[in-house]
């Protein structure tokens, strides 16, 4: 027999096994799968019935920020040959005090393997090894092999094979070294896509998640991705947006800024620079909103655009309010000069030394005095009643509420303030008690009946009526009390409808500029009405009038 031949076939088949087996591993990412091929090939080369791979933790895949020391590594067992789960835990020892290089401190680490990137070396690899079979109830493991898997100097990992009966020759150490090695840079690679693939989904789900819009575009300004977020504020379902170029997704009016959704809009190469704009937003189903856009190229390192990421926050609220302000500080400065320059020129006017005035003159001015400061106490008040809307402090004093005692009495005051409307009152005999705050209640319908008389300048009929009917709310009929407020003035345009009860809206109108008012009459009704459980709304036609509905409920008695 020729031995020399036999050996040398021998490690031709090896080496065409291993060139096999390389490509298989070379052509698969997902790391479970790798590690059960170059265990089960591994084993299969020398013939052994039982091995395992222990992999050192990744912490760029745990989320930890910095790896742990040398001598502070974990080891966890991730691959299995012929050893069933349930035996695991008698392989712990075989995990613990596994370096690439000898301690210098120690003498008791065995040199286990040597590689093209280093050695490895275990303390007393062969006590853990007894240890080891004590625990599996006196099962021999027989010869043990451990295959460093080293990839520049950085230990991935350990291959344990169990020899049991079979003992190994140096060519077969040899042979698995190298195996080792590749099998090393396959773990390598693996452990990479694991790592972008986890990245790539902790990205994906921000921008799936987050709060804003946000897009990327490629180079040609065309929507590769679009998150739930933006696709809510253009109003177009994800998978229509992507591919469309952005300024078909993003046609921005009264734009200020620079907008790189533009057709024309320029882009210097290797800028790294961010762009912002603002602009509105005309949505689908009708209504417009504010947005802000940045974007963001980035460039790959020859300064070629790779993509754009835009970001798009929606402003309208941020808008409204400055709009808000705006007009709040318009309004009021108006309406507060006004009483307090008509109080001033008749103080300055009742004073003047060179002058004396006869009582009914002294009188008459005191008066307008008087009613200009009732003026801006009530606005202050309003005010006030305002901010504690805002800031959820509006308090009711609730008790039982007499409301035809409180419209009788209310239509009476008024009667005598106005020698061009009829004032006239409709209520049913058993118009029932109601809870409530008799004095916010009070508030409620005086504004009404001044805005009744405000916008009908021509004067007319004023009718304040009510009615009680069942509603159904919560799964129940519940009773309640219909108050309407009637007159017969200019209307309101239907446009304008849902907008009268916002802070300072006036309706527009020739009367705007002549009557007085900082439009928060009918914001205070609302919270007032809101904060008793009610309802609201309003009817109205231009030049025939305007009626305005109050639905109070009526607190049904205990048996």
């Amino acid at each position: 027999m020729n031995v020399p031949a036999l050996v040398t076939a021998h490690q031709l088949r090896q080496r065409e096994y291993l060139l096999r087996i390389t490509r298989a591993m070379t052509s698969r990412l997902d790391l479970p799968s790798l590690l059960r091929l170059i265990l089960a090939s591994a084993a299969e080369m020398v013939r052994c019935p039982a091995g395992m791979i222990v992999l050192r933790e990744d912490p760029t895949l745990l989320g930890r920020p910095m790896r742990p020391p040398e001598n502070q590594a974990r080891f966890q067992v991730r691959a299995i040959y012929g050893i069933p789960t349930k035996l695991l835990p008698a392989f712990q020892p075989l995990l613990e005090d596994i370096h690439l290089t000898k301690p210098d401190v120690a003498t008791d680490y065995d040199e286990v393997a040597v590689s093209s990137s280093g050695e490895l070396y275990i303390r007393d690899l062969q006590a853990r090894v007894r240890l080891v079979e004590q625990r599996l109830g006196g099962v021999q493991l027989g010869s043990v092999i451990a295959l460093p898997l080293l990839f520049e100097d950085e230990l991935l990992g350990v291959i344990y094979l169990f020899g049991g009966d079979t003992s190994f020759s140096q060519l077969d150490w040899e042979f698995l070294q190298g195996f080792a090695d590749q099998a090393a840079i396959a773990v390598r690679n693996a452990r990479l896509y694991q790592q972008l693939a986890q990245e790539r989904s902790v990205l994906a789900t921000i921008i799936e998640h987050t709060a804003d819009g946000i897009m990327i575009l490629d180079p040609d300004r065309r929507v590769q991705v679009i998150n739930q977020a933006m696709a809510a504020l253009i109003g177009m379902a994800p998978y229509e947006a992507v591919g469309k170029p952005c300024h078909q997704i993003l046609p921005l009016q009264n734009v200020e800024g620079t907008n790189l959704c533009q057709e024309d809009a320029s882009l210097e190469p290797g800028s790294g620079q961010s762009f912002r704009c603002e602009g509105d937003l005309e949505r689908p189903g009708g209504g417009h909103i504010s947005l802000a856009v940045t974007f963001t190229p980035i460039f790959d390192e020859n300064g070629q655009l790779v993509y754009i990421i835009v970001n798009v926050m929606d402003i309208t609220r941020f808008r409204e309010e400055e709009e808000t302000k705006s007009t709040f500080v318009s309004i009021i400065s108006h309406e507060l000069k006004t009483p307090v320059a008509i109080i001033k020129g008749y103080a300055q006017t009742l004073a003047r030394p060179d002058a004396e005035w006869d009582p009914e003159t002294a009188r008459q001015g005191l008066q307008i005095i008087e009613e200009e400061a009732d003026r801006l106490e009530s606005l202050i008040d309003t005010l006030l009643d305002v901010s504690r809307i805002q800031a959820g402090g509006l308090r009711l004093d609730i008790a039982d509420v007499d409301l035809r005692r409180l419209l009788e009495r209310l239509v009476r005051d008024y009667a005598t303030q106005t020698d061009k409307h009829r004032i006239e009152l409709d209520l049913p005999e058993d118009l029932p008690i109601i809870s409530g705050d008799e004095e916010r209640l009070r508030q409620v319908f005086t504004n009404l009946l001044n805005n009744a008389l405000k916008y009908s300048p021509e004067g007319g009929v004023i009718r304040i009526g009510a009615w009680v009917e069942e509603k159904p709310r919560d799964g129940k009929s519940r009773r309640r009390v219909v108050v309407y407020v009637a007159d017969q003035g200019v209307g309101i345009p239907e446009s304008e409808l849902p907008n009268i009860f916002e802070r300072f809206y006036r309706v527009d109108s020739s009367l705007r500029r002549t009557t007085a008012g900082a439009g928060l009459g009918l914001f205070l009704v609302r919270a007032i009405v809101e904060a008793h459980n009610g309802e609201i709304w309003v009817r109205s036609e231009l030049g025939k009038g305007t009626t305005v509905f109050v639905a109070l409920p009526v607190e049904e008695a205990s048996p």
